[in-house]
Formats: structure tokens, C-alpha cells, sequence
């Protein structure tokens, strides 16, 4: 919801559960809860800038909000949909039922999620077809509504082809920084040196003003942006003097999502419909895992997932400690460098011309032809 908001949108999220649709208004994550789905719609109507909560379940309301001729531009789902007993919730059954059915009938409650996921991807496709965007987030919804029977399924294209992978190709992905002293204020000079640095990017820039405004700190202060090859690099050496100059009160991690480069094989998502055929392929993070490690990140680490995730995907993440010493300089040097490049190469021996002018451009040598 807040996302939604600070692009100025009006959204509106179906949540089953009334205690997050609380502590997501609690926090500020979310504005205003609706009181049933016409008075949602009517929210939606007034076409201003709004994130709305309405305690439903999805599977009901998108075949009701579609039955209404209703077509919202975007349609996607964040369900639990790669658990199907601990984590869709199946339309007919309240939250408490599932709760007891996850221990007595999880084989019932399997079937009946099942079922659900079918008539939720209907819909789905219903707008798409209506002329709607619609994408899967990345929460395996299309692979057990072709289970259930739905064939066309993966017709609905998923966010990380979609949207993300020019990004990708280029070696730019969610970077992330975090204050160990705790200390906000620590974040707000990273800020600052944010934009300092990167101002010919003004989608960077554009993001640390509205974080600052919107997003709320959790848990110890942190921030998230898109940064590239080189970028990510420069900052993390900035950022080091920052603290040998003792202008942050205390060391800095460094890491990234999963979702990066060459940092996860998933072929239904990170690498669905790769140019080359590679979707299956987990040689990359594999790679980037003893890249990063022979470059002396501070940890280095193989996931396997979890959940639905579990046979589906591998993946690398890494962290860097910006302790301001220049043996940590040397290190973040070495790591952030080599790991966004092995992104670029990964795009690049799939044959993405996106990655190749990026490995001409930034002389990463072993792609430039």
C-alpha cells in the first residue's frame, strides 16, 4: 500500500487478515480501511491518491470486482500462494478454519488452496484480457494455478522479465546500507552523500526524498536503493571515509537482495524465458558466491529457499562491514565490483545487448567484443 501511495496512486489491498490490515495502519504503511468492497471502489473512484484496506479474501473479490466491469491499469497478487497450507488462506474458509486446518487436514487444506488459486488466476487473466497489466510478484501463484488446471496460467508475465531485467542486465539492483550503531541519523548522512554522488540519476534521487518522507524505520535504521555497477562500489568507499573521519557514529553493512544479477536462479521467476534457454541454470549464483568470497566479503552465503521456494531456486547474498579501515576499503572495493559484474556477465553470455554495451561501457573485459 504505502508504495502505491508514493507513486500517487490509488490502490486498493485485499488483506484476509484484520490484524495486519491494523498494524499496517498502525504504522503508516496504509491510510484508510474500507468498510466493504463498494465502499473500496468508491474510494477508488474519487481518483486521488489513496491506499485502501479491505479485509477480504483476494480469491473473492477480483472475480466480483472484475464481475462489476471494473478494470483497475496494474493487477497483481502478494498471497502466500507458494504455501499451500501455511500460507494461501482459500476463499470459503475463515482465517481461523485454515489455522486449525494446517495441523488436522493439511491435505484438504492443500486442495482446497488449490481450487481457490484457480479462481484467483481466472480473474487475474479475466483483466489482463480486459486490458489491464497484470504480472505475477514472484509468489509461484501462476505454477499451482496450472496445477489446478488453469493452462494459460503463464500467460500472466512475471514482474522480473517484465519490468526488471534491462535493470539487471546493467548490473543495477536493490542495494541496501545499514546504520549498526542504530543511529537514523546515520541514515540521513548516507542520504545526503546519496545524493551528492548520483545526481545525473534522478530516479535514485527521487527515491531517497520520498523513503525519507514515507517509509519508517525497523528494526536498525536502513535504506534500499537501485544502484549499478560502479555505483554501489563508489558509495561503499565513500561511505567507509565517512566512518574514518568519524562522521557516522558507528560501521556500516552493505548487502543486496537475492534478487540480483547473478545472484539467484529461479526459472519462474529471476529467470523465466532467459534469451539463452539458462532459466534452469544455477551455475551464476553459484559463482557469484566464490566471486564474492574471493574478493573477501565479510559473509558470503548459498540459499536454497524455503517453502515453495524449495526445489525452485538458488541463490548468493553477500555483506560488507564499512568499519572505516583501509583493509575494509580494499574489500568493498574488490566485492561490490566483482559482484555487479558477474550480473553484467550473466545478462551478457545470455545474449541481452542491454549487458553487452554495459561490459563494453564499463570495461568489463571478459564480454567486450
Amino acid at each position: 500500500p504505502l508504495a502505491g501511495r508514493m507513486t500517487k496512486a490509488a490502490i486498493l489491498c485485499v488483506e484476509v487478515d484484520e490484524e495486519r490490515i491494523e498494524r499496517r495502519l498502525q504504522n503508516g504503511y496504509l491510510e484508510t480501511r474500507a468498510r466493504d468492497l463498494d465502499h473500496a471502489l468508491a474510494l477508488m473512484a474519487e481518483k486521488r491518491p489513496v491506499s485502501v484496506g479491505l479485509c477480504a479474501n483476494a480469491a473473492d473479490v477480483y472475480p466480483a470486482i472484475f464481475a462489476r466491469g471494473v478494470i483497475p491499469d496494474i493487477v497483481t497478487d502478494q498471497t502466500s500462494a507458494h504455501d499451500l497450507v501455511y500460507g494461501y488462506v482459500p476463499a470459503g474458509y475463515s482465517l481461523a478454519e485454515v489455522r486449525a486446518m494446517r495441523s488436522a487436514e493439511p491435505q484438504r487444506l492443500m486442495q482446497a488452496s488449490l481450487r481457490s488459486i484457480a479462481l484467483h488466476v481466472r480473474a487475474m487473466l479475466d483483466f489482463q484480457h480486459a486490458g489491464a497489466v497484470v504480472f505475477d510478484n514472484g509468489n509461484l501463484i501462476r505454477t499451482h494455478a496450472r496445477q489446478a488446471g488453469v493452462e494459460r496460467a503463464f500467460d500472466i508475465p512475471i514482474f522480473s522479465e517484465a519490468f526488471l531485467r534491462p535493470l539487471f542486465a546493467r548490473g543495477i539492483g536493490p542495494f541496501r546500507w545499514v546504520a549498526l550503531g542504530g543511529d537514523p541519523a546515520d541514515i540521513a548522512r548516507i542520504d545526503e552523500l546519496v545524493l551528492e554522488m548520483f545526481p545525473q540519476n534522478p530516479v535514485v534521487a527521487n527515491w531517497i526524498r520520498l523513503a525519507r518522507e514515507h517509509v519508517p524505520f525497523q528494526g536498525l535504521p536502513a535504506r534500499i536503493a537501485w544502484l549499478g555497477h560502479g555505483e554501489r562500489t563508489a558509495l561503499g568507499l565513500a561511505v567507509n571515509q565517512l566512518v574514518r573521519k568519524k562522521e557516522l557514529s558507528a560501521p556500516v553493512a552493505f548487502t543486496r537482495d537475492h534478487l540480483d544479477g547473478a545472484a539467484m536462479a529461479h526459472p519462474n521467476i529471476m529467470t523465466e524465458n532467459m534469451r539463452d534457454g539458462s532459466d534452469a541454470i544455477a551455475d551464476w549464483p553459484l559463482l557469484n558466491a566464490m566471486v564474492n568470497c574471493a574478493s573477501m566479503a565479510d559473509l558470503v552465503a548459498i540459499h536454497s529457499g524455503a517453502g515453495g521456494y524449495s526445489g525452485y531456486m538458488t541463490s548468493a547474498g553477500v555483506t560488507l562491514i564499512a568499519d572505516g579501515t583501509p583493509e575494509a576499503g580494499e574489500r568493498l572495493e574488490l566485492s561490490l565490483t566483482n559482484d555487479t559484474a558477474t550480473g553484467v556477465m550473466r545478462y551478457a553470455d545470455a545474449g541481452y545487448e542491454e549487458a553487452l554495451d554495459e561490459a563494453r561501457r564499463k570495461s568489463i573485459n571478459a564480454f567486450i567484443r
